[in-house]
């Protein structure tokens, strides 16, 4: 095999979210002599976010001045909070957390946003490089980070290369920083090898799913943020819902469950459909059309569980280290300062050293700290939940005590015991199954290239696997990946990793961490809109 063709940077990030772009922008604002480029997995910038979004617009109105004058394509100013306890037929009022008031805030498309982003980055110099994914870390000869590999294109399921293919090259940079968002695989890589998670909680995670629908006219009111919890899930599993309204008719649904649920039969895309089937729902939606849809994991650890973010020669930013602030439903605006902290670190000196101090003593994880016994309160279920969070809020989060954060893997019961009680209904509106819902995330890989889900020991899968726990794989997957077949040969576990939309749930929730999720070819996966 020929040697790598080698491209030499000051500094290359990976990922093309609101970190990697803040990041990109504030260090060429600062050092424009600097070389920097930015690798996006997506085909297009924007392509693979998916998120609610409210965001708060300081981050923003510090990085692009005058942006309100010329704002992302979707971006609706706040308007009325509303927070309801659903049974199953009916609602009820709670009251606003005020972490979740959303004054001065506004409803965007974060992927639209990104893509709002991206030529800004540009005329600023910076070298954007969407459809080429960062397979692996590069290391020097004293095992630091030196840059990434992309990916080789046009390579065969068994590993042969085809007549389309191109040798990936690898980009060496001074510092590499790693804005992959939840449970980026690099970022995986690089907290095992470095132990950055040493000192740390284990990380726990979600999975949110959202679908952005079309209305008849006069049923949104552009602005209005409605947030639920209760049915369809029963207390014992954290999540709710959110239903944001947007312009042209146009509405934001989305549902978030925790990954440590106890029950292994749960699903959590069901519990979504359901969640649309409550009568305030259907009343909305029903007559409406489906736009687009898609689903990904992201981060609930927070404070806790926080890994170190730096290494030799690399940085994480963003939902790679895991920033989101979970009782104000909001990941963005730690993203973006996060970025342009690490900007503002590079610029004053070409190095990692020195960042995971600056981040810890940063108002990013001032606000962390304040709220992080909110969400392992809600492990002991909802109503124990609330009541913590609002001694929390009272205290400001001034009481001495931390909670742990769990493995979410780790939490199943077995097949055999006892499980939940499912109030569900019969079901009318789109998308019937995950099958239908992973059309409208336009998701496309090629079928003849390697799969990019990894079990690294199958044979698990249907000796203690399938006995203790029945195989959850094939109900947590969102997209309908993992399919128990049986032929001739007996059972075996299918892989469909052309339906996959990148959400990182099976990498998180298998209950023996033996899928390992490894990106696909460039350009490859789902193709969202204004999501």
């Amino acid at each position: 095999m020929s040697e790598r063709e080698i491209m030499e940077y000051d500094v290359v990030i990976v990922g093309a979210g609101p970190a990697g772009l803040a990041c990109a922008i504030r260090l060429k604002q600062l050092s424009d002599d600097l070389n920097v480029c930015v690798i996006e997995k997506a085909a297009e910038i924007g392509g693979h976010i998916l998120s609610g979004a409210v965001i708060e617009p300081e981050p923003l109105d510090a990085l692009i001045e005058g942006w309100r004058d010329d704002p992302p394509p979707i971006c609706v100013p706040a308007g009325k909070d509303q927070f309801l306890h659903l049974s199953k037929t009916g609602k009820r009022k709670l009251p606003t957390p005020p972490q979740q008031k959303n004054h001065g805030n506004f409803i965007v498309s974060l992927g639209a946003m990104c893509g709002w982003l991206a030529p800004k980055a540009e005329a600023l110099g910076v070298d954007l490089f969407p459809g080429f994914a960062a397979a692996d870390l590069s290391y020097n000869d004293a095992d630091e980070v030196q840059g990434v590999i992309i990916g080789d294109m046009g390579v065969d399921a068994q590993g042969n290369e085809k007549d389309t293919y191109v040798q990936g090259i690898e980009i060496r940079a001074s510092v590499t920083v790693l804005g992959e968002g939840c449970r980026g695989h690099l970022s995986k890589r690089a907290i095992k090898k470095y132990k950055l998670d040493a000192d740390s909680d284990p990380q726990t995670y979600g999975i949110g799913m959202k679908e952005l629908w079309r209305l008849p006219e006069g049923r949104v009111e552009p602005g209005l943020i409605q947030h639920t919890v209760g049915w369809p899930l029963p207390s014992e599993i954290y999540g709710g819902s959110f239903v944001y309204h947007l312009d042209k008719d146009r509405v934001a649904v989305g549902f978030v469950c925790g990954l440590d649920y106890q029950d292994p039969e749960f699903m959590p895309f069901e519990a979504f459909q359901q969640f649309k089937h409550h009568p305030m729902m259907h009343e909305l939606l029903e007559g409406g059309e489906i736009l687009s849809s898609g689903a990904r994991a992201l981060v609930e650890g927070g404070y806790q569980s926080l890994p170190k973010v730096e290494m030799p020669g690399a940085m994480l930013i963003g939902d790679s280290a895991g920033l989101l602030n979970v009782p104000k439903i909001k990941g963005t605006h730690q993203a973006m300062k996060s970025g342009m902290l690490a900007a503002e670190h590079l610029s004053e000196k070409l190095s990692s050293e020195g960042f995971d101090k600056r981040l810890r003593d940063s108002d990013i994880m001032a606000e962390l700290k304040k709220v992080r016994n909110i969400r392992p309160g809600f492990n002991k279920g909802l109503w124990r939940g609330m009541s913590i969070a609002a001694i929390e809020t009272a205290t400001a989060g001034k009481l001495p005590r931390t909670l742990s954060n769990h493995a979410d893997h780790e939490q199943y019961r077995k097949i055999d015991e006892k499980g939940l009680e499912f109030d569900y209904v019969d079901r009318d509106l789109p998308p019937r199954d995950r099958l239908a819902s992973v059309y409208y995330a336009q998701t496309e890989h090629d079928e003849d290239q390697p799969v990019h889900l990894k079990v690294i020991d199958p044979d698990v899968c249907f000796t203690r696997c399938e006995e203790e726990y029945g195989n959850p794989c094939t109900r947590f997957c969102p997209a309908n990946v993992y399919e128990v077949v049986e032929d001739e040969g007996g059972k075996r576990l299918q892989i469909n990793a052309a339906n996959c939309v990148h959400c990182k749930t099976c990498d998180i929730a298998d209950p023996y961490q033996v899928i390992d999720w490894v990106t696909p070819e460039g350009g490859s996966g789902p193709n969202y809109t204004n999501l």
